[in-house]
């Protein structure tokens, strides 16, 4: 008969206690022990012993090759992930309830050239096609399997085959070894180590959706996270139709990609220029409004940086910031007020990155800059010029990567001039945009204000 042992899991970093502790001595991390259920003798080792003897092999002695890449449907998808899916990769994807999580990776299904199947532990087959003939053009290769039984699951996964597998959702899957109940640590742990270990033998990638939990963080320890392959975070305000997909961490690619998705009647729809929809069209010129490069990735994306600053009503002025970095906010107002002297201590500031998105780029530092003393002057700013640059503490502007793009872009959507760093490297050639370089703030607002 199997033994059954209590055992207390860390929900951050998944360590391992016998006894109920307040703060984690690993991660160091208050209350966030769970009690659960082993049941020892009953549990199968995830990895066999290998049957042959492994000899170690020289570095110099490798051969390395391109890694090859299974291109999906999604160019997005694609360009997040650096180029495709490699095979034999496990993939989490993680994001809020309703986002469009399973609407993505079910047109992936859809529309994709492989063999694919797609497990469903939370939705009916009967509702899965409901969204599919929503979503339309099927190819005919997916399968769907709605089974939440690891070992069905397994089985089904050998006995049919597929080229590229969906898990939604991993915390719905538990295995019948253990005496826990499904989306416990244990379980979560468990069932991703099997798949994990499919995916690898078989070299068949695989996608996993998780869920997330009240911070923001992907639901379970944070050994899962490091476990895969590839972790992306799908993102974005219900309030707007624009979703952001990001990588987090990418085994077999750059960690800086980002794609953009218009959600509609009839899915998702890949945004191939958002820097045109970002870019608010407006009648008529107002004051606090300057448009910004931020590069997220290998992408420039041109955006519009709105400021309103006003007198404070109450003893204590306000800073709201949305899309951008609050105390990145107080370093450029305490550089304004210091470099440039101009008196923001009892004034309310409040920023907004037009179209929801959310940035850490250093270089729209300028931008909000300009519009936030567009705001406090009352004059507006010319909508052809784009601020470029990175303000530092003594008020200097500091350079920024990949310039040539940036200039490329907006010379692009017909902007006439852009800002930037004198001590940037300007590629040489003819171009019909003005670049204007400075090396300090004060000389920037001056050209802007005479």
């Amino acid at each position: 008969m199997a033994k059954i042992k209590t055992t207390f899991f860390c929900r951050s970093c998944g360590f391992e206690s016998p006894k109920w502790v307040g703060r984690c001595p690993s991660c160091n991390e208050w209350n966030t022990f769970t009690e659960e259920k082993v049941v020892q003798g009953k549990t199968q080792s995830v990895r066999q012993a290998p049957k042959e003897k492994i000899a170690p092999v020289k570095i110099s002695e490798i051969r390395a090759g391109e890694i090859p890449r299974m291109h999906l449907s999604d160019s997005e998808l694609n360009q997040v992930l650096g180029g495709g899916i490699v095979p034999g990769s496990v993939v989490l994807l993680g994001g809020e309830p309703g986002i469009g999580k399973s609407t993505l990776l079910l047109q992936v299904a859809l529309h994709s050239d492989f063999k694919t199947l797609y497990i469903s532990g939370e939705e009916s087959p009967e509702q899965i096609k409901m969204r599919a003939d929503r979503l339309g053009n099927d190819k005919g290769n997916a399968s769907i399997v709605s089974e939440t039984l690891l070992e069905n699951v397994l089985d089904a996964m050998n006995e049919f085959q597929p080229q590229l597998v969906i898990a939604d959702s991993i915390q719905t899957l538990y295995s019948d070894l253990l005496d826990s109940t499904p989306g416990s640590i244990v379980q979560i742990r468990e069932c991703t180590a099997k798949l994990i270990q499919f995916a690898k033998e078989n070299h068949v990638p695989v996608i996993l959706i998780g869920h997330i939990t009240k911070d923001g963080s992907i639901a379970g320890p944070k050994l899962l996270e490091h476990m895969v392959d590839t972790v992306l975070q799908f993102e974005g305000d219900k309030q707007y139709t624009y979703r952001v997909l990001r990588t987090l961490k990418n085994r077999f690619g750059s960690t800086n990609e980002m794609g953009i998705y218009n959600m509609s009647g009839a899915g998702l729809e890949a945004v191939l220029n958002p820097s045109e929809i970002l870019l608010a069209q407006r009648d008529e010129q107002l004051s606090g409004v300057a448009i910004g490069c931020a590069l997220e990735g290998v992408r420039p994306l041109l955006l519009e940086a709105q400021a309103l600053v006003s007198t404070a009503v109450y003893g204590t002025p306000q800073r709201s910031s949305t899309g951008f970095d609050l105390r990145r906010l107080n370093m450029l107002l305490a550089i304004i007020e210091k470099r440039c002297g101009f008196r923001l201590g009892q004034q309310d500031v409040f920023i907004n990155i037009a179209g929801g998105l959310r940035l850490e780029d250093p270089s729209i530092d300028l931008s909000i800059a300009a519009a936030v003393m567009s705001s406090f002057q009352g004059i507006p700013l010319n909508p052809k010029t784009v601020f470029c640059a990175e303000a530092g503490l003594s008020g200097e502007i500091r350079a920024v990567q990949r310039v040539e793009q940036r200039i490329s872009e907006a010379e692009k959507l017909g902007f006439e001039e852009i800002v930037l760093s004198k001590y940037n490297k300007i590629p040489s050639g003819k171009r019909k945009i003005q670049i204007r370089t400075f090396g300090r703030i004060d000389e920037v607002f001056e050209w802007i204000f005479g």
